[in-house]
């Protein structure tokens, strides 16, 4: 962190805004949440639902400017300057896991350059909500990155209260180690998993929320040790090979794809 950062001490979480801009990675997009028409939905958007429901008709909008695949520079570069110049009342921004997850990365390193976004944006415009990781304890392919996470998130907290910023803490959403909670990459979110996302963070905004993000799931039925072998072999071919694929060749998921709603819109 740097010493010399300045302040920007924001207001107690409201219950009302009028625009908000989501900033991010696959996460936000809301990549493992599918629309009826072929696009992502994701807890952004369902957030900004929950956000109109509390505003005069027509008089809230909603700009995503997250792209799958960005790290952190690539979104302080591409999408903090467009929400700074939307100044919106509201922007989430969640970025660093993708730089977390790559090998040889310091966490300590990337929470600085993500100091420096937050010290941007909160001079531009009015709350801003930063988001912690998950815990992988669960995750077979992020299993053995949970230390470095955990590293990170600790800056993310410190910078939450440098700034004034609510935190989205999603390292404590216990109701997302449940497999239900993911998509069939093991990577992002299902729309179960992005509907409880969506509900904490409106609690982290001070908002009422219409239902419990940590609501317990229904049981499952067992499972033996030979179904358990063929969901690895068939998730490791159709996710895991293509993911190192990419990787190994320099590519992102993220490439030639632009931002769903790169402008305030009303919903």
């Amino acid at each position: 962190m740097t010493a010399e950062s300045t302040h920007f001490i924001k207001n107690t979480p409201t219950d009302t805004f009028t625009s908000y801009a989501a900033v991010g990675d696959s996460f936000t997009e809301g990549v493992g949440d599918p629309g009826p028409d072929g696009s992502f939905v994701g807890w952004a958007d369902r957030l900004a639902v929950l956000l109109d429901d509390r505003v005069p008709e027509h008089s809230f909008r909603y700009a995503n400017l997250a792209v799958r695949g960005k790290l952190l520079d690539q979104i302080v570069a591409d999408q903090v300057p467009r929400a700074k110049e939307l100044a919106p009342d509201l922007v989430t921004f969640a970025a660093g896991g993708n730089d977390i997850i790559r090998p040889g990365t310091d966490p300590d390193e990337v929470a600085e350059r993500f100091e420096r976004a937050v010290a941007d944006l909160a001079s531009a415009v009015g709350t801003v909500v930063v988001t912690t990781g998950f815990d992988t304890r669960g995750v077979a392919l992020l299993k053995h990155l949970r230390g470095k996470i955990a590293t990170y998130n600790g800056h993310v907290r410190a910078v939450a209260d440098r700034y004034g910023c609510p935190v989205l803490d999603l390292w404590s959403l216990k109701s997302v180690q449940d497999r239900r909670a993911w998509d069939d990459d093991r990577l992002h979110l299902s729309a179960e998993g992005h509907t409880r996302v969506a509900l904490r963070a409106a609690q982290a905004l001070g908002i009422e929320v219409p239902a419990d993000p940590e609501q317990p799931w229904p049981p499952l039925p067992p499972r033996g040790p030979l179904e358990e072998r063929r969901d690895d072999i068939h998730w490791a071919r159709e996710h895991l090979v293509p993911w190192i694929g990419r990787r190994l060749r320099g590519e992102s998921s993220g490439d030639h794809v632009a931002a769903k709603r790169p402008d305030l819109m009303p919903l």
